[in-house]
């Protein structure tokens, strides 16, 4: 008789447990050349697997792989990466990891060209090119290529947040927000222009679009350019008349939440930016930088009839009304909407008009005058 040991994991073999002479074993599936011959392939890998963890139920078909899976769930990790220091229960998983230090990626997706240091993350990408999602959520319905995904998926619906910020206080669903989230207090990417400071290296990046000048996305109404798509897409709204946002207190709507968001601020009379020159409280941070201008004493802006010299721009499109020589203004605008249709002669009235275009409407459209 062919005997294992061990008391949890193991049991005894005979040639009782075989169905006799020369034959496939009735309970493991191991053979014999004659009824008096023991189990020559004691466990078939394939077959059986009788090495359970009592942790969490996985099963083995030899006790060393059992052993080393415990390791595991001692949390003793004694191989350490001596690149990034990040630590492994494994030599196998460490030896799996360092080929990501290497640089060496043989596994390449001919679908999309990506290429993958292991061949586990290689099988694992394939899946998201053949659309199969096996995957489903119980409580929203969304599906998955892969498993791991669906599990990290759940806890959203769990409420579960193990992740808490030493900073703020706050709280997050996975590793990764709090990573992310980290980035903020600590501000290590800054613009060499103006000195703004980002958190991620992808923020900055599009921030110096800003300062190169480059506006590809332009506007088929009104010719106006913009840095990004989104800003171009926010824009048409504008054109297209269409206000979904209604302010509670007085009725105005607006074509962007944002505005809406702006506009609120008005009726709560709050005024949190105050010039620390005059004590006078703005509203929003733009209000107050603009009025920054005119302690500072610079004058930007010069008139080419004149001389005279201007802070803000907006006064000196003022003036420029004056060399126009124009007298009298009729309010078109409003005579489209059929909200006025008279002619004013009255100067700082038609400058109003004439001069803020585009921009008046954004701003009329969030102060509600």
């Amino acid at each position: 008789m062919a005997t294992t040991r061990g008391p949890r994991f193991w049991r005894s073999i005979s040639k009782n447990d075989c169905l006799g002479p020369v034959y496939n074993c009735a309970k493991f599936g191991a053979f014999l050349k004659n009824d008096n011959e023991t189990v020559l392939d004691t466990v078939s890998s394939a077959q059986v697997k009788q090495y359970r963890c009592l942790e969490c139920g996985k099963a083995f078909p030899f006790k060393s792989r059992l052993i080393r899976h415990a390791v595991i769930h001692s949390g003793v990790k004694n191989f350490k990466c001596d690149e990034c220091g990040k630590q492994f229960t494994q030599k196998a998983d460490l030896t799996k990891h360092l080929l990501i230090h290497s640089g060496v990626k043989n596994f390449k997706c001919d679908e999309c060209g990506k290429r993958f240091t292991q061949k586990s993350q290689f099988n694992k990408h394939l899946l998201i090119h053949s659309g199969v999602k096996n995957f489903k959520c119980d409580e929203c319905g969304k599906q998955f290529t892969q498993k791991g995904n669906l599990t990290q998926h759940l806890l959203i619906h769990s409420g579960v947040k193990n992740f808490k910020c030493d900073e703020c206080g706050k709280q997050f669903t996975w590793k990764t927000g709090l990573t992310q989230h980290l980035l903020i207090h600590s501000g290590n990417f800054k613009c060499d222009e103006c000195g703004k400071q980002f958190t991620q290296k992808s923020n900055l990046t599009q921030h110096l679009l800003i300062h190169s000048g480059v506006k590809n996305f332009k506007c088929n109404e009104c010719g106006q350019r913009f840095t990004w798509k989104t800003d171009l897409t926010q824009h048409l709204l504008i054109h297209s008349g269409v206000k979904n946002f209604k302010c509670d207190e007085c009725g105005k709507q607006f074509t962007q939440k944002g505005n809406l968001t702006q506009h609120l601020l008005i009726h709560s009379g709050v005024k949190n930016f105050k010039c620390d020159e005059c004590g006078k409280q703005f509203t929003w941070k733009t209000g107050l930088s603009q009025h920054l201008l005119i302690h500072s004493g610079v004058k930007n802006f010069k008139c080419d009839e004149c001389g005279k010299l201007f802070t803000l721009k907006g006064d000196f499109n003022k003036h420029l009304l004056i060399h126009s020589g124009v007298k009298n203004f009729k309010y078109l605008h409003l005579q489209e909407t059929g909200l006025c249709g008279t002619v004013k002669k009255n100067r700082w009235h038609m400058v109003k008009e004439t001069f803020k275009g585009y921009i008046r409407e954004l701003v009329q459209e969030i102060v509600g005058e």
